[in-house]
């Protein structure tokens, strides 16, 4: 039972108040603008998008701004934003296939068409802190490569001698390895690169995609989630749950927690098209792109008997460039797989209940911070029990000493 607070306006203005000026900081300082949220820290963006269901990166940006830099307050403003706004249909599934690639590296085949392409990542850095950030004017004053177009952009590319599936070289160019950078100007955009999962499937490696039965998926955002769930539903609720959540429970499956081993098959980050079908034109209608990452687990699978060993799936697919999120979304969902392809549940990442339960970090930290408010009557009901029970419990000590 709660009590509603009573009185205390004013202070509650106040407080909204010192909320803002912490907000705004030192005013001798410039006041960051959501164009440099949405430019430079456009990680935290993708993340407040992906997580808020919401894309729209100024929109975004802005529920940045307003909590703080709390992103899972960020989020919550996204969802809240979202709630408001008219639905005029459903989009046709995007292609990932046809994916204008700016990131694509596959851990399990060194050469594979298309190549690899680096991109935008930390991957290779040092992670030692760059002074040169630190201010503006040093900054400014280090030496600059010409600025690529955005057609170069994220083709930082290895070249590989041929295209034939697991050739062991790889030639990235002349002065690769001498610290001199490979760069590819792509004249025209780059031709749609097969994905390697397609490719397994070709020799029959891996399990087939699973089959369009025409039955459309049930809308966690229109519905509350129930069990059982069906691998839709899962992924709408993995592709919108806490990315550390899902890291931690990635992470056990990989410590043994789930008995998978995965390959991750392939990691492509880029635009797709998003197109709406129109009833009275007959076909879809682009609206533009939007920018996903997209990661393939290859897992080992001994077979059953029904089905002949085999690589089998995981999938993940999240708004922006969040490599971290898509690669353990792909671990939880292969996870929660286990039924249907006959493995023994020995872990929490295969209790689909624990899991899609806990991993909105929305509802979480409504459950948790609700402790904040007032518990008043709770509170007195439980010290009043604890005052009773003390005293029972010294009385018989007080009955015991006056009989002797």
């Amino acid at each position: 039972m709660y009590v509603a607070v009573k009185g205390g306006e004013a202070a509650i203005r106040n407080a909204h108040a010192l909320l803002a000026k912490k907000r705004r900081g030192e005013e001798s300082v410039p006041e960051i603008g959501l164009d440099q949220i949405a430019g430079q820290l456009s990680l935290a963006v993708d993340r407040v998008m992906a997580e808020g269901s919401l894309y729209d990166r100024e929109l975004a940006a802005l529920a940045i701004k307003q909590a703080r830099g709390d992103l899972i307050e960020a989020i919550f403003l996204a969802r809240a934003f979202r709630t408001t706004l008219p639905r005029f249909g459903a989009s046709v599934p995007v292609d990932t296939g046809a994916m204008r690639i700016e990131r694509r590296i596959s851990a399990t085949f060194k050469d594979l068409p298309g190549g690899q392409v680096l991109g935008p990542t930390f991957d290779y850095t040092h992670r030692l802190m760059d002074e040169r950030l630190a201010t503006q004017a040093s900054d400014a004053d280090a030496p600059r490569q010409p600025a690529p177009s955005s057609l170069e952009v994220g083709f930082c590319r290895l070249r590989p001698p041929r295209t034939e599936l697991g050739s062991s070289r790889v030639q990235a160019g002349e002065g690769w390895g001498e610290g001199e950078e490979l760069r590819e100007a792509e004249a025209t955009p780059a031709a749609p690169m097969p994905r390697v999962t397609d490719l397994l499937g070709g020799e029959g490696l891996i399990e087939p995609s699973p089959a369009d039965d025409g039955t459309p998926p049930r809308d966690l955002t229109r519905e509350p989630l129930s069990f059982p769930a069906d691998r839709p539903l899962r992924l709408q609720a993995l592709a919108r749950g806490d990315e550390g959540f899902l890291l931690a429970l990635g992470y056990s499956t990989q410590r043994g927690y789930a008995r998978t081993h995965p390959f991750v098959g392939e990691i492509r980050f880029g635009t797709v098209e998003v197109s709406l079908p129109v009833e009275e034109l007959g076909f879809a209608v682009p609206l533009g792109d939007i920018a996903v990452t997209e990661c393939q687990s290859v897992n080992q699978f001994k077979g059953s008997a029904t089905e002949p060993p085999q690589f089998t799936r995981g999938y993940g697919l999240v708004f922006g460039q969040s490599e971290r999120k898509a690669m353990s979304m792909a671990l939880v969902d292969r996870a929660l797989r286990f039924k249907e392809l006959g493995e023994e549940k020995s872990a929490p990442s295969q209790d689909e209940e624990f899991v899609l339960s806990h991993c909105d970090n929305v509802q979480a930290t409504g459950f948790v911070e609700h402790l904040k408010l007032p518990h008043y009557v709770d509170f007195q009901a439980e010290l009043d029990l604890i005052r009773r029970m003390r005293a029972e419990a010294e009385a018989p000590d007080e009955m015991k000493e006056a009989a002797e």
